[in-house]
């Protein structure tokens, strides 16, 4: 008995195995990367912001402690909601970090600013 299969990406004939259920392994790969794409979006949307942040908070603090306009991180992509732990100085001052790399918002004036600042081992 000869059941013909379909390639549920692509629509090609499968050949092979009666079990097998995609014509080649890009077709696999492609449905695995959309199947991922639905069941851990909210994951990866994430661990994408966070990575965009560390990597802009990290290119503008090289110092260890530097001041910025608030609206130059956020032209770069910089989104303040996303970070991973914070820190609360003597002064009650409360610092969000994305991994090591942390910000603290101020106004100056009528200007928003961000203090950047480094992880140190007496935040622990």
């Amino acid at each position: 008995m000869n059941n013909l299969r379909t390639c549920p990406v692509c629509g090609t004939t499968v050949k092979g195995r009666s079990d097998k259920k995609y014509c080649c392994k890009k077709c696999k790969s492609i449905d695995q990367y959309e199947n991922r794409q639905k069941s851990e979006g909210f994951y990866i949307r994430v661990d994408r912001q966070l990575k965009i942040n560390r990597k802009i908070l990290k290119r503008y603090n090289k110092s260890g402690y530097s001041v910025i306009r608030k609206n130059e991180l956020l032209e770069e992509g910089f989104n303040p909601k996303f970070f991973t732990h914070y820190w609360k100085n003597k002064k009650e001052d409360i610092y969000l970090f994305v991994y090591e790399f942390g910000f603290l918002s101020k106004k100056d004036g009528d200007k928003e600013k961000y203090v950047l600042v480094t992880w140190q081992d007496y935040m622990n």
